[in-house]
């Protein structure tokens, strides 16, 4: 990694929390090529479900405060 490398990273960091999400998924976005079809249709009739399920009150959310506890081990 060379310094003006290391000097973007930096600018980068120095970004909003919503600015970074965003250029995390540009980036991640960059690195996808090749779409799988059969991926997206799952990945689509999944999120279908999974909100039905929210409509339909069989399923509840959890709060991010707390999913982020338990994702981080806190």
């Amino acid at each position: 990694m060379g310094k003006e490398d290391s000097r973007l990273f930096d600018d980068a960091l120095k970004l909003p929390p919503e600015a970074r999400a965003a250029l995390a998924g540009i980036l991640i976005e960059s690195l996808d090529q090749q779409v799988d079809t059969d991926a997206e249709s799952a990945w689509s009739e999944e999120i279908e479900r999974r909100a039905r399920e929210l409509d339909n009150g069989t399923a509840h959310g959890v709060p991010w405060n707390k999913a982020r506890r338990t994702i981080l081990g806190g």
